[in-house]
């Protein structure tokens, strides 16, 4: 076993210098120190895990904790110490809570029960393609479509106005930005965090056919509404819900239309896009860091020793690119078929709305290149500005015509 000791130590988070390709230092790291130490902007130290078997092997092992209320876990800001506690939401939650509260929604995220919103979403795709249509030329594809189209689904899911989709995405741009300061973003969190209390509440008081009506009458049945963990899960679901997609919407569509070869697979045949979907999201593997644990316990890995304490973060897009697992790794094939990409996390945390956000993808790509088979970028690739102080990994805007 392996107990490596205070040196000089690379800092993290490590840049995308290409949209197209991870940081040219985690392939270094996976050949070199696959568990490596690594030094934080807060000053503390994480270990940083490469290997697509090790980053599996964190993400299901549950002695890492994702508790973000843990003192030691690993954190890319620094938080003042007299910041409000909030009532955990899935993704912070660790055993024996994370299992019931994750039972209690995951119906809503089911195969059959995304099938059954496939015919809305694509009416959804179908109106922005129009509204996009009838504006100006070139259009800002995010503003246009890649954001209103997750946008929409995730409000008509949960039951959130869509007439409020700016506050919430002004709020969630703030929230995942990590140069936003500690005092704009914790405003951004109250000030949703108040807007999701008072949409709760109304539920509660008139239950609405939706997946927060649903959890108010499920809860009922069971005897109480725990109302704040309501609204966890309403906070975390709009955030995500709708910032990964619209942001996997965007990159997707550019790596297509910079690679006609794998576009015209799907464009010939669209029962490849499912295939392609897959790709994209192993190729792009946009939430990164969102993989962050605490170790509750010494634990060897890979012969490395963390300690109890030590913070983790498993690296899906250095995972996503081990040679050892994907052959080219660097390389878009929209017919490889990899299914086993970590790009939804591994284990008891994988994403919850995998399901959904595979439905969205699947539809907008086949009905975009379908209806706008002209599209093309209206700017070089080489001026487009992405989102590298983000969490999750992007492009600001996106100057398309047709």
């Amino acid at each position: 076993m392996t107990e490596l000791v205070d040196q000089q130590v690379p800092t993290f988070p490590m840049q995308r210098t290409c949209p197209f390709s991870p940081p040219a230092a985690y392939e270094e790291l996976r050949e070199q120190s696959p568990i490596a130490r690594v030094l934080l902007p807060t000053g503390r130290h994480a270990w940083l895990v490469t290997k697509h078997e090790d980053v599996r092997t964190v993400l299901a092992d549950t002695r890492f904790s994702s508790d973000r209320n843990h003192p030691d876990f690993p954190r890319l800001i620094e938080l003042p110490p007299d910041r409000p506690m909030f009532s955990p939401s899935l993704i912070s939650m660790d055993p024996p809570e994370h299992g019931p509260a994750r039972r209690a929604v995951v119906g809503e995220f089911t195969v059959r029960r995304t099938r059954a919103l496939q015919p809305r979403i694509q009416q959804i795709v179908d109106e922005s393609i129009d509204a996009m249509v009838a504006g100006p030329r070139p259009a800002d594809f995010v503003q246009a479509f890649s954001l209103p189209v997750p946008s929409l689904v995730i409000c008509e899911l949960l039951g959130v106005p869509y007439a409020d989709h700016e506050f919430f995405q002004s709020r969630s741009k703030l929230l995942i930005t990590r140069t936003t300061s500690a005092e704009d973003r914790f405003r951004a969190v109250e000030e949703v965090r108040n807007y999701l209390d008072e949409l709760v509440t109304s539920k509660e008081h008139e239950p609405t056919d939706d997946l927060l009506g649903r959890q108010v009458l499920k809860q009922r049945e069971n005897g109480t509404v725990d109302h704040a963990g309501l609204v966890g899960m309403a906070f975390l679901l709009l955030i995500a819900g709708h910032e990964t997609t619209a942001n996997m919407i965007s990159l997707g569509t550019i790596a297509l239309l910079q690679n006609p070869d794998q576009l015209a697979i799907i464009k010939a045949d669209p029962s490849r896009t499912p295939d392609a979907v897959e790709e994209l999201l192993r190729y792009f593997s946009i939430a990164d860091t969102a993989t962050a644990r605490v170790a509750t316990a010494d634990i060897e890995l890979d012969g490395v020793r963390i300690k109890a304490g030590d913070g983790v973060f498993a690296l899906s897009y250095a995972a996503n690119t081990d040679p050892e697992v994907f052959d080219d790794p660097d390389s878009l094939d929209v017919a490889r078929g990899a299914r086993h990409h970590v790009a939804f996390g591994f284990g008891p945390h994988q994403c919850l709305g995998q399901n959904l956000a595979r439905a969205e993808l699947q539809i907008v790509f086949d009905t975009l290149f379908r209806r706008l088979p002209d599209l093309q970028l209206a700017t070089p690739i080489e001026k487009l500005t992405y989102k590298d102080d983000a969490v999750v990994y992007g492009v600001e805007q996106l100057p398309v015509t047709w």
